[in-house]
């Protein structure tokens, strides 16, 4: 996606912070972030000459018994940037950009309290499971749609990794179609390359309850085809999702309800700001208080630039699905989805007799039971 349509300064700062990894692969991440090599080194190098990425301050904080002016002012001002901020991540923050003898996070606290900044303490967070390692799982999801002063609607489309936390892809859409997701999608996939899989809920655009069962959508085909393994959170229990549900309660606390928005192109203006806060300058708890681009490192899976026919095993039972989402097997149809027209399915038998797993490339869509016959 071209530097123009975006925030300029965060993702040259994401690029940066992503090709200072010791096993970053610069030279893949100036193609995903369409940039020439040149220039992409050039940037390194500039940033390492103290230039203009490095916002680390270099002047002394020593105060043994108390917190010196300069540091009220610089706790004060970082709280009034980041309202929703607690102690804990304010010191580590303060740290972070190169601030000496930062106090603890219990006198930070009593430092927003003399200067009327102290809201409602944090929550604390409830432990949860992560994969072991960065693009192993993404969540995606909507987060509820935002009323815009032009009377149209924006439909934020959230993208995080599960094991880094780290927000790829922070969407301003004005529907929830799947062509627009799948347009959003196919950026963040060139970007940041391809998970494992993806976790999203049962609704649309990514699944369906209508008919029989769970269904599969167009997305979801589009997704399977790339080697994309998805997940379905269980029907009711948002909390299956609970790292994406988590970052749109902190979008909510440190952005959207502070602010009010004339468009879609406000919005995304402003999105490209706060995830470049969120990954690259908010400490996350879950992390330890690190930020989440010092755990993510970009997928080495690249999106394909067209699909191959999927590899099945010679002792499967190939069917093409007909243009009513039916399949014909032992005199009779069998359904299996819309969304998967004119492609070629395999029936495998499993260890249940008269029962047949259906698979669509690497993934499972269906059940066949003999002894059920339609």
């Amino acid at each position: 996606m071209p530097w123009e349509e975006r925030s300029k300064m965060s993702l040259r700062a994401e690029f940066v912070l992503l090709a200072q990894r010791e096993d970053a692969n610069r030279r893949a991440l100036c193609a995903r972030f369409a940039i020439s090599p040149t220039t992409g080194y050039a940037w390194l190098r500039r940033v390492a000459a103290g230039g203009d990425y490095a916002d680390r301050s270099r002047r002394p904080r020593t105060s043994p018994r108390r917190v010196s002016e300069a540091m009220e002012a610089a706790i004060v001002a970082l709280r009034d940037r980041h309202p929703a901020w607690g102690g804990r991540k304010l010191a580590r923050r303060l740290r972070d950009v190169g601030h000496e003898a930062v106090p603890s996070a219990s006198t930070i606290t009593a430092v927003l309290r003399r200067h009327g900044r102290l809201a409602a303490p944090e929550p604390r967070a409830l432990q949860r499971f992560a994969r072991a390692t960065p693009n192993e799982l993404w969540q995606m999801d909507f987060k509820s749609p935002l009323a815009l002063a032009n009377a149209f609607s924006c439909h934020p489309l959230t993208v995080i990794d599960d094991c880094a936390r780290y927000a790829l892809g922070l969407e301003a859409l004005a529907d929830q179609r799947g062509e627009s997701v799948q347009q959003r999608l196919e950026a963040i996939f060139r970007r940041y390359g391809l998970p494992a899989a993806i976790l999203a809920d049962n609704g649309p655009p990514w699944g369906s309850r209508r008919g029989e069962g769970r269904a599969v959508t167009a997305l979801g085909v589009w997704l399977i085809e790339r080697g994309i393994t998805i997940c379905h959170g269980r029907p009711y229990h948002p909390q299956t999702q609970g790292k994406d549900e988590r970052f749109h309660r902190t979008l909510e606390a440190e952005l959207i309800g502070r602010r009010q928005f004339a468009d879609l192109a406000h919005v995304q203006h402003a999105f490209d700001q706060w995830r470049h806060v969120y990954n690259c300058e908010r400490p996350h708890q879950a992390l330890d208080l690190d930020v989440p681009i010092t755990r993510y490192v970009p997928s080495r899976r690249s999106l394909p630039e067209r699909i191959e026919p999927y590899p099945y095993a010679p002792d499967v039972i190939l069917r093409r699905v007909s243009t009513t989402g039916t399949i014909s097997f032992r005199g009779h149809a069998w359904r299996i989805g819309k969304a998967f027209a004119r492609r070629q399915v395999a029936l495998r038998p499993t260890a249940q007799d008269g029962v047949l797993d259906v698979s669509f490339c690497h993934q499972t869509i269906a059940v066949i039971d003999l002894t059920d016959t339609p």
